[in-house]
């Protein structure tokens, strides 16, 4: 008789959970694209995005059940004590169920910006008191600043990304994929992170299918948000607290390289779009064509090609931080420098590409 250690049999049951999600997302998808197309479709003066023709964006709707399947399963086969008994998964589960109400409502009726800010703080608010929190100083209302800020800038920088096919969906591919590899290093193995990381990532690729170019379906803000809230505390809960806390200094810059790693295709094409909005004295809340994205459409690529070129940057930026996971014990000045110019590089890069494109169209 064949037996199996617990990590053989934890890997073949993530497997099988694993394949389980991906094909629930593509049946969810399938289903809604299938009776309900023209839910979550709005006007063009409302939603602006590459493509010509509205889509249904109605994607966050697998991402949700998905998530709250996980937690389910875990609840049943695993340990629900860390789930309802467990103040820093139960803040985050409120804050997801907030973020796709927020999107939901917004893809419905097209939320108030102020509303909407007040929803994504509150959303950063519960993470916070919940107990996922970035901790990079010794002094505390710098953590809590950059807690909210992080949750609410993730936010809103996904729901920018997500203005072409596959590029929002792919990038949460590889923030998720970078958080379980992450788990692996540690040897966490059964922890509820892992089977939710796998069940999100399962209905992100199930999704995938419909949302790789040509595009028949978007995540629209019901996704965005969703997500929003769920990676920004992945990227606290892995990427943020990958340190300790310098007992005299007042920031870890190992600490801020790695989530900016991780995150750095939204955060460079937000600062992008901020910046040259900014010097065209436009507002940088209002949407348009005008994103690192659609920049590199202008110079000649296709849509596959922008994605996959994001895609790249992306697992190129991770490989870094895995790199500085299993090979950089002892931070220096060195590694902040090395690092940083990486990450200048391809923000200046990117930055380049739109400001020449869009000063001479």
């Amino acid at each position: 008789m064949i037996t199996l250690t617990q990590n053989q049999y934890l890997v073949l049951v993530y497997s099988a959970f694993f394949v389980g999600c991906v094909i629930l997302s593509f049946l969810i998808n399938r289903l809604f694209l299938r009776f309900l197309f023209t839910l979550g479709i709005r006007s063009h003066d409302k939603i602006i995005r590459w493509g010509s023709s509205s889509k249904p964006s109605v994607g966050g709707f697998s991402f949700f059940i998905i998530f709250l399947l996980s937690v389910a399963c875990y609840s049943i086969f695993f340990d629900v004590n860390k789930v309802f008994l467990n103040k820093e998964f139960f803040g985050l589960l409120v804050a997801c169920i907030l973020g796709f109400l927020l999107g939901l409502a917004d893809d419905a009726y097209n939320t108030q910006p102020f509303l909407k800010f007040n929803a994504q703080l509150t959303c950063g608010i519960l993470l916070m008191v919940s107990g996922i929190q970035i901790n990079i100083s010794s002094w505390m209302p710098l953590n809590y600043f950059l807690t909210v800020f992080w949750v609410v800038g993730i936010m809103n920088a996904l729901n920018m990304l997500d203005n072409m096919d596959a590029i929002a969906s792919s990038f949460s591919v590889t923030v998720i994929l970078a958080a379980i590899c992450i788990m692996i290093l540690g040897g966490d193995f059964s922890g509820i992170y892992m089977i939710i990381l796998i069940g999100m990532l399962g209905a992100i690729i199930g999704f995938l299918f419909y949302n790789w170019h040509p595009a028949v379906i978007y995540m629209g803000d019901t996704g965005s948000q969703f997500l929003g809230v769920f990676l920004s505390a992945v990227g606290i809960k892995f990427f943020w607290q990958a340190g300790t806390v310098p007992p005299s200094e007042l920031i870890d810059f190992r600490q801020v390289i790695i989530p900016i790693l991780v995150f750095i295709v939204p955060i460079v094409d937000t600062t992008t779009v901020f910046i040259n909005r900014i010097l065209r004295k436009q507002s940088p809340f209002v949407g348009g064509k005008d994103h690192t994205t659609h920049s590199l459409a202008y110079i000649g690529f296709s849509d596959r090609q922008v994605a996959l070129t994001f895609i790249g940057i992306s697992l190129f930026s991770i490989l870094l931080v895995l790199c500085i996971e299993k090979f950089i014990p002892v931070w220096t000045a060195v590694h902040t420098f090395i690092f940083t110019a990486y990450i200048l590089i391809v923000l200046g890069i990117l930055f380049s590409i739109t400001f020449f494109k869009t000063k001479s169209g």
